[in-house]
């Protein structure tokens, strides 16, 4: 069952160049469509630049959409304080995502405050399990946040983004600033929390190691599309897109235990500002033909669950 379903989703930016002073457009995310099912964590892989944390903020409402729509349990969200209480986000930065001025206390506080009618005896009470849900003793919630490690305060963030109890949360590069071994306790802290709290996760990382171990999907993003998508062991065992291959080959600890063909990119990826024709891959394809530069691929479709967008395949 999908919980969420993105529809043919349009993001722009408008921004102006430094020195000229000349209005430019740059378009992030370019007819993404993306459903993601109940009880799952659904990851989003790709290279900085390729719109995973624009998608992220889209969502969440934080930014504006050109164009498409965004499904949560049928319905259409149009307006985000309609739906906080369902779709939450951890943040990449936990240096930055909590307000150095507020207690741990108040900082949990705030969302039921403003979003339910609960007495002060009720929060405490939930803000209490879900400080404990996160690994951390209820005795720091007088403490400030600059009081705390990156790994304590990403708990924090955590707690934080439970409290409303929500049926999804958007988690952008959640780990990317921790330490190795605080980011394996965060992982398994996120994949024990989905179990526990019945929480369905979209999970925004660049680290294919980590998205291995923590998904049940994967969806490969580039230039604003989702290029190829399918269960974790059809990603890393049996990837079709060209992309694919190559991000899997740029990863040499996956490579020393399985054999697959290594794909080599050439140059950078295309500035969002003047995007590709036909198949934005293609400027950077080791398999480009002909009509690569002039035609944008269709679906082809693997299994139920495993789908390509590319002309290598029929």
């Amino acid at each position: 069952m999908n919980l969420l379903e993105i529809k043919d989703l349009f993001v722009d930016y408008t921004t102006k160049k430094s020195f000229t002073g000349r209005e430019q457009t740059v378009h992030a995310v370019n007819g993404l469509s993306l459903s993601v099912n109940n009880g799952e964590i659904l990851s989003i892989a790709g290279e900085s630049g390729c719109g995973k944390s624009t998608l992220a903020k889209a969502i969440m409402g934080l930014i504006p959409v050109k164009s498409g729509s965004i499904i949560l349990n049928g319905a259409d969200l149009k307006n985000p304080a309609q739906y906080y209480k369902k779709i939450q986000m951890i943040f990449q930065n936990p240096y930055s995502s909590l307000n150095p001025k507020m207690r741990i206390k108040q900082i949990l506080s705030e969302p039921l405050e403003i979003n339910t009618n609960y007495s002060k005896q009720e929060i405490y009470k939930i803000i209490v399990e879900k400080i404990e849900s996160v690994g951390l003793d209820s005795s720091i919630l007088n403490l400030y946040p600059h009081e705390f490690s990156g790994g304590q305060r990403q708990r924090i963030a955590i707690a934080r983004s439970l409290v409303l109890n929500p049926q999804i949360i958007v988690a952008d590069e959640p780990v990317s600033a921790l330490d190795v071994s605080i980011q394996a306790q965060i992982i398994n802290l996120i994949k024990s929390l989905k179990d526990n709290f019945n929480l369905t996760f979209l999970f925004i990382s660049h680290d294919l190691s980590v998205i291995k171990y923590i998904s049940d999907r994967i969806a490969v993003m580039y230039l604003g599309e989702i290029i190829e998508i399918g269960k974790t062991e059809e990603i890393f065992n049996n990837p079709k897109h060209p992309y694919t291959k190559a991000l899997l080959s740029a990863v040499p600890e996956l490579n020393s235990i399985e054999k697959r063909e290594i794909v080599k990119l050439e140059g950078e990826l295309p500035s969002a500002e003047n995007l590709p024709e036909g198949c934005k891959f293609h400027t950077r394809c080791p398999y480009m033909m002909h009509k690569c530069d002039k035609e944008n691929p269709g679906t082809s479709e693997f299994s139920e669950t495993h789908k390509c967008r590319c002309f290598l395949y029929p």
